[in-house]
């Protein structure tokens, strides 16, 4: 029965276009559906009636179809037929369906070929069909008669143009056969509206009306005038067919033997045929709706929105930094006491080697001690996961606030795709541990990365590109200095530059006033407060007398960021208390970690 997705999402669609249709809002949404399109008499109606099985479509010369008509194919053990603008009637004779089509019409229009864009719909329940929404539209005229207006060839269009314009509008570009491709109306309207063809599937009918010695191989082929999706040739009934009571099953063998034999389309039978029109649209027709995403979300997401937020970090941004600035921060925040761990080390080695006197380091006490440490990133990792959640979720209530005027529905549309940002939650929370279990599967103590193994070229290589890369900058910005000794006349504001080697502070950000910098963090304490300030310091003097460079910023997330980037510097936690001035004056004292002599405070 095809994509399980679209199953479930064809019936809510059918619900969403009635109700939309009894309001006259039918138009105006872009809902996944299939639009019929092509010249008249090229057979659209023919195409249709073969998916149901039944003659229900009025027939004539000239426009026949003057309405839209959005046919609900829904498959089902009894067949009836019900209209919307009929609820509570069902139609078991299809020919009192043609004719409540033909009566609907001429109500809205008249009866001289007068159209409307206001669309019928007719819902098919039958066991002989696939589930299936389609839009059969009128076909392009250029001649009015009766009482249509001289400007009907744009009205027909300007109609046409409100299905097929829409993204998630799959078009059936209908041609005939035994008329020159180049001139069709249906692939001329395809091309305006889809250039790529990434949702066009060509339909070649009359296939058997072609001039004797002729063929439409090279079509069907998709050689000629190409589309992405390709080209399914079908034979139709023909009007000799229809007046001699022809029914539409022995129509389909009649179709199936005539792809079979003909010797130009012997080798594509099993890709011809209305059958597999019928199923190659029941598999395809859910693509337009995976490919369209929520436009707001993602546009905040990927930050390609046209209304960029200048006061705050917003939707993909906090989420980069999230990855690039907080993650980073949390892994180094990880208790590690280099004293026990060298005591591990020795009870694991001499525990393994035993009674015996070991020569080398076992493999085995290696990677007892190691797993144990690498496993601690799991609660870094579930945190990060947990950080992004959250502000996936803040992402989609900000997009929601357009709904405000229909708060039901608002609410019902945050709760529901909120609930499935959840349901991925654990999903992605149990991807991200098999990985770690992975990497804790196999310790691979070759690699160029392990101690011991990369040769001496390889790390003068690495040397000569930390050196190239100590003046790349990691973080630059406005902070401003509090210290009244060194700044006279009070805290002042400066633009500061951040690399691998030194910290440089300038005039303004055009960086052409330079004030001062400080180079090498071999020997460097930096003590970033959990509030506003952040106090650097040197085991040197930081700048004449002073040993201590104390900088503060607008916001945590200033914050935030510059203790990430000082990690970036290579300036790690060091094991001690600190006490430090809260901005309103109220002491406080945080705890940091040590790590390599250098310090930052969490």
């Amino acid at each position: 029965m095809g994509n399980r997705g679209m199953e479930d999402l064809i019936p809510l669609v059918n619900k969403m276009q009635d109700a939309f249709s009894a309001i006259g809002q039918n138009s105006q949404l872009d809902l996944p559906q299939i639009a019929v399109v092509g010249g008249q008499s090229a057979g659209k109606s023919s195409v249709l009636e073969n998916f149901v099985g039944k003659d229900f479509l009025p027939r004539g010369s000239g426009i026949v179809t003057r309405r839209p008509l959005v046919l609900q194919l829904i498959n089902c053990p009894t067949e009836y037929a019900e209209f919307l603008h009929c609820k509570g009637k069902k139609f078991t004779d299809f020919d009192e369906v043609r004719g409540e089509i033909e009566a609907e019409t001429d109500r809205i229009t008249g009866q001289n070929k007068g159209i409307s864009p206001v669309p019928i719909n007719l819902r098919v329940y039958s066991p002989h069909v696939l589930n299936l929404t389609l839009v059969d539209l009128p076909g392009m005229t250029k001649v009015p008669v009766g009482d249509q207006p001289a400007d009907i060839e744009q009205q027909i269009r300007d109609m046409l143009y409100q299905f097929v314009t829409k993204d998630n509008c799959l078009l059936l570009a209908v041609s005939p056969a035994n008329s020159d491709l180049a001139n069709s109306d249906a692939l001329k309207i395809a091309k305006e509206v889809d250039p790529q063809g990434q949702r066009t599937i060509g339909v070649i009918t009359k296939l058997d009306l072609m001039d004797e010695g002729t063929d439409a191989r090279e079509i069907l082929e998709n050689k000629l005038l190409p589309l992405r999706r390709g080209y399914i040739g079908v034979v139709n009934r023909s009007q000799k067919d229809i007046d001699g009571k022809k029914d539409i099953a022995a129509a389909m063998a009649a179709e199936r033997k005539f792809f079979l034999t003909h010797p130009g389309y012997r080798h594509l039978a099993e890709r011809m045929g209305t059958p597999y029109l019928q199923k190659t649209l029941n598999q395809v027709s859910p693509l337009p709706t995976e490919n369209t995403q929520p436009v707001d979300f993602e546009k905040r997401i990927e930050g390609s929105g046209d209304q960029i937020d200048t006061a705050e970090l917003s939707g993909g941004a906090r989420i980069n930094r999230i990855f690039h600035e907080r993650f980073p921060f949390e892994l180094v925040k990880m208790e590690f006491n280099e004293k026990e761990l060298r005591k591990e080390i020795s009870y694991a080695i001499k525990n393994i080697h035993g009674i015996r006197t070991g020569l080398f380091t076992p493999d085995m006490a290696f990677e007892t001690i190691v797993k144990r440490q690498i496993g601690k990133i799991k609660e870094p990792c579930q945190k990060c996961v947990d950080m992004v959640i959250s502000e996936l979720v803040n992402t989609v209530r900000q997009c929601t606030q357009k709904l405000a005027q229909y708060p039901m529905l608002r609410e019902e549309m945050e709760k529901i795709v909120t609930q499935h940002i959840r349901d991925r939650e654990s999903r992605t929370k149990d991807q991200v541990m098999l990985l770690i279990d992975i990497e804790l599967a196999y310790m691979n103590t070759n690699h160029e990365d392990f101690i011991g193994f990369a040769n001496a070229q390889q790390r003068s290589s690495q040397v000569a590109q930390k050196k190239q890369t100590g003046s790349k900058v990691i973080r630059k910005g406005w902070l401003t200095i509090n210290n009244i000794g060194i700044m006279k006349g009070g805290a002042k504001e400066y633009w500061f530059v951040l690399t691998a080697e030194s910290l440089s502070w300038y005039k303004d950000d055009e960086v052409r006033l330079w004030l001062y910098i400080h180079t090498g963090f071999k020997s460097k304490r930096l003590v970033p407060s959990a509030t506003l300030k952040l106090p650097l310091c040197i085991h040197r003097n930081v700048y004449k007398d002073y040993r201590q460079l104390e900088l503060a910023c607008e916001s945590q997330e200033e914050i935030d960021g510059w203790k990430a980037s000082f990690l970036r510097a290579g300036v790690y936690p060091e094991r001690v208390t600190v006490r430090l001035v809260h901005h309103s004056n109220q002491a406080r004292k945080f705890k940091c970690h040590s790590h390599q002599g250098s310090a930052i405070a969490v």
